[in-house]
């Protein structure tokens, strides 16, 4: 999925389920994570941030069951545009979508509009930031996709999760997904690039290249985004920058304790030989 060069080249989309200890899952060949961290800061951006959430969004499944488990209303912290708030929705379920960003909600809620008032009437949208989460009814999901965890700085994550710990249901569950990078390769490899191309249905070829670089002594990664689009009537360039805070597993799992929950499932995916993506499933000790 990564090159050590600035070269473009499409990611190698094919991880392996990883993991002796964790539960055995099946291969995710559509999975990008982090992407949610991607603020929308233009209309061009917000496509960008809805195409790229829909074809590589194979977790969608993982949290549909996840939801079903557990039943509603269903939490969404860091909802964006909807990829995960509408199709709960769909499927029945009382969504709460919570995102900082005032355009990715009122796009989610015109799209759930669009769909009918059986869909747009299940979900309410608050916009905040998660450091300012303040929760008031209780769930039995509350869901953080694609490595939202990281968008919350270290010193402030035992906080947020006990908050929302304090508001699951009997029964349950947080679920959020991470990256867990391998801190000797980044370490020695602290800049990284990839190219994609984004699906798109109108004529219009975009291709995009991110970089990352990482401060492993700060705990933070920052990734540039430059978009190429080529339409009849020319090429356009733009760029879009988000900055995430890297995830200690050891740290992360002491905040979890710190806030009262238990990790009750973890999985597992390869993504490359230096990175993986984590999915925790955390119930209250309680």
């Amino acid at each position: 999925m990564h090159t050590q060069t600035g070269t473009p080249v499409r990611p190698a989309l094919a991880p392996d389920p990883l993991s002796r200890n964790a539960t055995a899952s099946p291969p995710r060949p559509d999975h990008l994570p982090g992407l949610e961290c991607l603020a929308p800061l233009t209309g061009e951006d917000v496509w960008l941030q809805d195409a790229l959430l829909g074809p590589f969004s194979g977790d969608i499944l993982e949290y549909l069951a996840l939801a079903r488990a557990t039943g509603g209303p269903v939490l969404d912290l860091g909802s964006g545009a909807g990829r995960l708030a509408v199709p709960l929705a769909r499927q029945g379920f009382a969504v709460d979508a919570v995102d900082r960003d005032g355009r990715s909600l009122h796009r989610l809620l015109d799209r759930a509009r669009r769909l009918g008032p059986r869909v747009r009437d299940r979900i309410t949208a608050t916009r905040t930031d998660l450091l300012d989460l303040r929760l008031h009814r209780p769930c039995q999901l509350a869901v953080m996709a694609g490595s939202m965890i990281a968008a919350v700085p270290p010193a402030s994550r035992a906080r947020v999760l006990r908050e929302i710990a304090g508001h699951l249901g009997p029964h349950g569950a947080l679920a959020f997904d991470y990256t867990a990078h391998d801190a000797v390769e980044l370490a020695e490899h602290p800049h990284r690039a990839w190219s994609f191309e984004v699906p798109r249905f109108d004529g219009i070829t975009e291709w995009v290249v991110a970089r990352q670089d990482f401060d492993p002594v700060a705990m933070r990664e920052h990734i540039t985004y430059a978009i190429e689009r080529s339409e009849p009537a020319g090429s356009r360039s733009s760029s879009v920058t988000t900055g995430k805070w890297i995830v200690n597993s050891l740290d992360l799992h002491r905040d979890l304790r710190a806030a009262g929950l238990r990790v009750a499932d973890e999985r597992q995916y390869r993504l490359d030989d230096r990175t993986r993506s984590v999915l925790l499933v955390c119930r209250s000790d309680t």
